[in-house]
């Protein structure tokens, strides 16, 4: 077979161009507009969103005050952002309020701390408390535009989005990268490096005072609606964010670097080649770092500049854990009181059980993450099991928490053992009632007994609706063979509960017989 002649080049892009305008023709994507809800805010909501952010009052304290509440230590982290806060919205409220804008360097931050201390979780209460739209995102994700992988102009994007649409209450939003230790430049290449360096230089544009599209050049649905704007209209609409009044933060583990500040000090590299290097020793040496220092670790000088604000957070000691998890507004304990509230389910937690919690967290080496795969371990099956007995209160002690299956199986079998003394309680005041409305006296066997009990446990009627409806033939039945034989005393086999007709039926024919 002869080989397919390949397409001219012009004749496929005429045929893309084509297909494309048939595409915007149908499209019924207008143009963004400025305010247009995408979510569940209604316009008075985002103009009052809007009006607070403008008319800022709050002060550091007030600030530091709120994030006590909710994040357990990271004393200095929480007293910077507080400040920082305090004066970039100030900064807004000023510029919206005189006819001309002082000079402002934006104090854009970098985080410097491990997993699991809470970076995130603080940002983003600062984000709720103020109002404004908040963005998260990785920093491995990106490279440079043009390349394969997300665009670091998406992240301007996402804030509309997280605005419902209201571009200019974007503009005041908070943009967080996470792992930015992982795009620094290594060695030096010949080939372009378009997730280290490419992605920095992206972020120092996006940092800066710029203007970005709404529209991705790389989205195939921004390039159909500008063919649509081209029908309508015969022009393209360029629709655009500023990011001048964006605040961004950065964060990282950025292991290494404290090696490059004691180099820089002088220090000797014992302890940190071949002993262990104490949290405490590691956190001084990062407060240390100058711009140069972040340079030798792989970042361009221009980058590091537009991020003046340098955080360094703590390590959480076992002693924090408990704190998050007993005075956190936020705290794990809420929610899985909660999840066991839906089903009628009072937890309790012992104090010992917390501490017990905490230090099998502090093991896991992720911070308060680490709290998450504990309460997952220990509540797995007792979330499973729980909700299918008849148990209103959960107790969590030390010896669950150490050994959730044996402590799960304890509080099972001590449920079956109450549950079944008290369905044989009901089973003996049946077994009256039937004497005293029928003059005979009926008795279950122990096996029939046992049958009961499980039938009841599992089934959704109560003991009383249960013998009743399985024994409804019994009172006639029993009278008829009592007529014949003068019988007032019957026990009751385990087929009376398993085939109770059947059963019935053949007693009453081998004395009719």
């Amino acid at each position: 077979m002869a080989d397919k002649k390949p397409q001219d080049p012009e004749e496929l892009q005429k045929e893309l161009m084509e297909f494309m305008k048939k595409m915007a023709a149908s499209s019924p994507v207008e143009p963004l507009p400025k305010g247009a809800p995408s979510g569940d805010d209604t316009e008075e909501e985002r103009k009052k969103k809007k009006h607070e952010i403008l008319k800022f009052d709050l002060k550091p304290k007030e600030i530091k005050k709120h994030l006590d509440r909710y994040v357990i230590k990271q004393e200095e982290a929480k007293r910077v952002f507080s400040t920082t806060i305090c004066d970039h919205y100030n900064h807004i409220r000023i510029c919206r309020d005189s006819a001309k804008c002082t000079d402002y360097v934006k104090q854009n931050v970098v985080m410097l701390g491990p997993t699991g201390v809470g970076k995130t979780y603080l940002i983003k209460i600062i984000a709720d408390m103020i109002g404004v739209p908040f963005v998260k995102a990785d920093a491995t994700k990106f490279s440079e535009t043009g390349y394969v992988g997300q665009d670091v102009d998406d992240l301007a994007r996402d804030l509309v989005h997280k605005a419902d649409g209201d571009v200019e209450l974007a503009q005041y939003g908070i943009i967080y990268v996470d792992e930015i230790d992982k795009i620094a430049s290594t060695a030096q290449t010949q080939v372009r490096d378009v997730s280290g360096a490419g992605v920095q230089r992206g972020l120092l544009k996006l940092m800066e005072d710029t203007e970005i599209p709404l529209r991705s050049p790389q989205d195939i649905q921004s390039q159909i609606q500008s063919l649509a704007d081209m029908q309508r209209t015969g022009k393209v609409t360029k629709p655009m964010i500023n990011t001048k009044h964006m605040l961004f933060i950065v964060s990282g583990a950025f292991v290494g670097l404290s090696e490059i500040v004691a180099k820089r000090l002088k220090k000797s590299m014992i302890g940190f080649t071949q002993e262990t290097v104490s949290p405490e020793e590691e956190r001084n040496l990062l407060r240390l770092s100058r711009t140069d220092d972040f340079v030798q670790f792989g970042y361009e000088p221009e980058f590091i500049g537009r991020l003046p604000v340098h955080v360094v957070c703590d390590h959480l000691t076992d002693e924090d854990l408990y704190q998050i998890l007993k005075s956190s507004e936020g705290s794990l304990v809420k929610q899985y009181a909660q999840a066991l509230k839906a089903y009628g389910i009072e937890l309790k937690i012992e104090d010992r059980a917390l501490w017990t919690i905490a230090k099998q967290a502090s093991q896991e080496k992720t911070g308060a993450r680490g709290l998450v795969t504990v309460f997952e371990k220990v509540f797995r099956n007792i979330k499973y099991e729980l909700p299918s007995t008849h148990i209103k209160e959960f107790v969590l002690t030390p010896d669950i928490v150490a050994n959730p299956g044996k402590g799960l199986k304890v509080i099972l079998k001590t449920e079956y053992q109450a549950k079944q003394e008290e369905i044989l309680e009901e089973i003996h005041s049946f077994e009256k009632d039937f004497l005293s409305k029928n003059a005979l006296k009926i008795a279950f066997d122990e096996p029939a007994r046992l049958a009961i009990v499980d039938q009841v446990l599992e089934g959704a009627l109560k003991t009383y609706e249960f013998l009743n409806q399985t024994l409804s033939n019994y009172s006639y039945g029993l009278k008829l063979i009592q007529q014949r034989t003068q019988k007032k005393e019957f026990i009751l086999p385990k087929e009376a509960i398993s085939n109770p007709n059947g059963l019935l039926d053949q007693w009453i024919k081998e004395v009719y017989e």
